[in-house]
Protein backbone atom coordinates (compact mmCIF):
# COMPACT_ATOMS: atom_id res chain seq x y z
CA UNK A 1 0.00 0.00 0.00
CA UNK A 2 2.58 2.65 -0.73
CA UNK A 3 1.54 4.25 -4.12
CA UNK A 4 -1.33 6.41 -4.22
CA UNK A 5 -4.78 6.21 -3.13
CA UNK A 6 -8.62 7.14 -3.18
CA UNK A 7 -10.80 6.74 -0.27
CA UNK A 8 -14.24 6.19 -1.81
CA UNK A 9 -17.10 7.07 0.37
CA UNK A 10 -20.98 6.98 -0.20
CA UNK A 11 -23.64 8.51 2.28
CA UNK A 12 -27.33 7.81 1.58
CA UNK A 13 -28.59 10.92 3.32
CA UNK A 14 -31.77 11.61 5.09
CA UNK A 15 -33.82 14.00 3.12
CA UNK A 16 -34.50 16.00 5.96
CA UNK A 17 -31.05 15.90 7.12
CA UNK A 18 -29.49 17.47 3.65
CA UNK A 19 -28.66 20.96 5.17
CA UNK A 20 -27.08 19.65 8.42
CA UNK A 21 -25.15 17.23 6.48
CA UNK A 22 -23.76 19.77 4.17
CA UNK A 23 -22.57 21.52 6.89
CA UNK A 24 -20.75 18.56 8.74
CA UNK A 25 -19.54 18.01 5.27
CA UNK A 26 -17.36 20.54 5.48
CA UNK A 27 -15.92 20.08 9.08
CA UNK A 28 -14.79 16.64 8.51
CA UNK A 29 -13.51 17.70 5.15
CA UNK A 30 -11.26 20.33 6.82
CA UNK A 31 -10.43 17.76 9.77
CA UNK A 32 -9.09 15.05 6.85
CA UNK A 33 -7.23 17.54 5.44
CA UNK A 34 -4.99 17.93 8.95
CA UNK A 35 -4.09 14.62 8.29
CA UNK A 36 -1.04 13.02 6.72
CA UNK A 37 -0.45 12.33 3.09
CA UNK A 38 -3.90 14.09 2.71
CA UNK A 39 -3.87 15.46 -1.59
CA UNK A 40 -7.12 16.65 -1.52
CA UNK A 41 -10.96 15.90 -1.64
CA UNK A 42 -14.01 16.23 -4.29
CA UNK A 43 -17.57 15.76 -3.68
CA UNK A 44 -19.80 14.27 -6.04
CA UNK A 45 -23.53 15.63 -4.97
CA UNK A 46 -26.60 13.79 -5.45
CA UNK A 47 -28.33 14.36 -8.54
CA UNK A 48 -31.93 16.07 -8.28
CA UNK A 49 -34.30 13.55 -6.36
CA UNK A 50 -31.48 11.65 -5.20
CA UNK A 51 -29.84 11.68 -1.26
CA UNK A 52 -26.49 9.72 -2.22
CA UNK A 53 -23.45 11.49 -1.32
CA UNK A 54 -19.80 10.23 -2.92
CA UNK A 55 -16.65 12.07 -1.31
CA UNK A 56 -13.34 10.82 -2.69
CA UNK A 57 -10.42 11.67 -0.82
CA UNK A 58 -6.49 11.29 -2.23
CA UNK A 59 -4.09 10.20 -0.45
CA UNK A 60 -0.01 9.95 -1.09
CA UNK A 61 -0.34 6.34 0.07
CA UNK A 62 -2.74 3.46 0.90
CA UNK A 63 -1.89 3.69 4.23
CA UNK A 64 -2.22 7.45 4.34
CA UNK A 65 -5.62 6.89 3.82
CA UNK A 66 -6.53 3.82 6.15
CA UNK A 67 -5.10 6.07 8.95
CA UNK A 68 -7.81 8.60 8.29
CA UNK A 69 -10.63 6.02 7.34
CA UNK A 70 -9.54 4.39 11.11
CA UNK A 71 -9.08 7.49 12.95
CA UNK A 72 -10.57 8.43 16.52
CA UNK A 73 -11.37 11.61 14.77
CA UNK A 74 -13.45 10.65 12.04
CA UNK A 75 -15.56 8.12 14.07
CA UNK A 76 -16.35 10.90 16.68
CA UNK A 77 -17.19 13.09 13.28
CA UNK A 78 -19.07 9.94 12.26
CA UNK A 79 -21.14 9.47 15.44
CA UNK A 80 -22.56 13.46 15.01
CA UNK A 81 -24.34 12.51 11.66
CA UNK A 82 -24.71 8.96 12.00
CA UNK A 83 -28.54 9.24 12.53
CA UNK A 84 -28.60 11.28 9.46
CA UNK A 85 -27.15 8.93 6.90
CA UNK A 86 -30.05 6.20 5.72
CA UNK A 87 -27.15 3.53 4.66
CA UNK A 88 -24.09 3.86 6.62
CA UNK A 89 -20.77 4.49 6.07
CA UNK A 90 -19.53 2.39 2.99
CA UNK A 91 -16.04 3.08 2.44
CA UNK A 92 -13.58 1.63 0.16
CA UNK A 93 -9.58 2.22 -0.59
CA UNK A 94 -9.00 1.63 -4.02
CA UNK A 95 -5.73 2.63 -5.65
CA UNK A 96 -4.30 3.93 -9.04
CA UNK A 97 -7.00 4.77 -11.43
CA UNK A 98 -8.96 2.25 -11.10
CA UNK A 99 -11.05 4.20 -9.07
CA UNK A 100 -12.50 6.17 -11.89
CA UNK A 101 -13.26 2.66 -13.56
CA UNK A 102 -14.88 0.77 -11.13
CA UNK A 103 -18.77 1.25 -10.53
CA UNK A 104 -19.85 2.62 -7.12
CA UNK A 105 -20.65 -0.33 -4.59
CA UNK A 106 -18.69 -2.86 -7.09
CA UNK A 107 -15.07 -4.13 -5.81
CA UNK A 108 -14.22 -6.68 -8.22
CA UNK A 109 -15.01 -5.36 -11.71
CA UNK A 110 -13.76 -2.74 -13.51
CA UNK A 111 -14.62 -1.36 -17.22
CA UNK A 112 -12.59 -2.58 -19.76
CA UNK A 113 -9.04 -1.55 -20.59
CA UNK A 114 -9.72 0.08 -23.92
CA UNK A 115 -12.33 2.25 -22.60
CA UNK A 116 -10.47 2.89 -19.66
CA UNK A 117 -7.87 4.39 -22.40
CA UNK A 118 -10.26 5.74 -24.63
CA UNK A 119 -11.96 7.90 -22.02
CA UNK A 120 -8.24 8.99 -20.26
CA UNK A 121 -7.19 9.70 -24.08
CA UNK A 122 -10.16 11.77 -24.61
CA UNK A 123 -9.50 13.87 -21.51
CA UNK A 124 -6.34 14.40 -21.25
CA UNK A 125 -5.95 15.58 -25.08
CA UNK A 126 -8.61 17.70 -24.90
CA UNK A 127 -6.77 19.60 -21.43
CA UNK A 128 -3.68 19.45 -23.52
CA UNK A 129 -5.02 21.42 -25.75
CA UNK A 130 -6.46 24.09 -23.27
CA UNK A 131 -4.48 24.60 -20.93
CA UNK A 132 -1.28 25.32 -22.51
CA UNK A 133 -2.50 29.03 -23.98
CA UNK A 134 -4.49 29.34 -20.53
CA UNK A 135 -1.05 29.44 -18.93
CA UNK A 136 0.78 31.23 -22.19
CA UNK A 137 0.28 35.03 -20.43
CA UNK A 138 1.94 33.26 -16.85
CA UNK A 139 5.12 31.90 -18.73
CA UNK A 140 5.13 35.28 -20.49
CA UNK A 141 4.87 37.35 -17.26
CA UNK A 142 7.73 35.39 -15.52
CA UNK A 143 9.91 33.99 -17.78
CA UNK A 144 11.65 31.31 -15.73
CA UNK A 145 8.38 29.51 -15.33
CA UNK A 146 8.41 29.14 -18.66
CA UNK A 147 11.94 27.68 -19.04
CA UNK A 148 12.02 24.14 -21.10
CA UNK A 149 11.47 21.69 -18.29
CA UNK A 150 10.08 24.25 -15.85
CA UNK A 151 6.66 25.09 -17.91
CA UNK A 152 7.01 20.78 -18.86
CA UNK A 153 6.52 20.55 -15.15
CA UNK A 154 3.73 22.96 -14.66
CA UNK A 155 1.69 22.16 -17.45
CA UNK A 156 1.86 18.40 -16.12
CA UNK A 157 0.72 19.32 -12.36
CA UNK A 158 -2.33 21.48 -13.46
CA UNK A 159 -3.29 18.95 -16.31
CA UNK A 160 -2.86 15.78 -13.79
CA UNK A 161 -4.69 17.78 -11.16
CA UNK A 162 -7.32 18.77 -13.62
CA UNK A 163 -7.96 15.31 -14.44
CA UNK A 164 -7.66 13.46 -11.06
CA UNK A 165 -10.19 16.16 -8.95
CA UNK A 166 -12.19 17.56 -11.24
CA UNK A 167 -12.85 16.25 -14.92
CA UNK A 168 -12.39 12.38 -14.74
CA UNK A 169 -14.99 12.28 -11.82
CA UNK A 170 -17.52 14.18 -14.11
CA UNK A 171 -17.25 11.98 -17.32
CA UNK A 172 -16.74 8.62 -15.76
CA UNK A 173 -20.54 9.83 -14.29
CA UNK A 174 -21.25 10.96 -17.24
CA UNK A 175 -20.53 7.98 -19.44
CA UNK A 176 -20.75 5.04 -16.68
CA UNK A 177 -23.91 3.44 -18.62
CA UNK A 178 -21.42 2.59 -21.72
CA UNK A 179 -18.32 2.08 -19.26
CA UNK A 180 -19.82 -0.82 -17.74
CA UNK A 181 -22.75 -1.78 -20.27
CA UNK A 182 -23.27 -5.20 -22.33
CA UNK A 183 -21.28 -7.23 -19.07
CA UNK A 184 -18.06 -6.22 -20.91
CA UNK A 185 -16.45 -5.28 -17.60
CA UNK A 186 -13.57 -6.99 -16.73
CA UNK A 187 -12.26 -8.61 -13.22
CA UNK A 188 -9.85 -6.32 -10.99
CA UNK A 189 -6.60 -7.92 -10.82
Amino acid sequence: MDRSATLFIQHRVRASELTRYETWLRIIMAKAAEYPGHQGVHVIRPALGDNEYSIVLRFATGEDAGRWAASRDRQQLLDQIADAIETGDRVEIRSGIDFWFTPAGTVDRRAPAWKQWLVTTGVIWVLTMLVPPLLDPLFAEFPLLGAWGVRHGILAAVIVALVVFLVMPRVTHLLERWLFAGGQSEPTQ
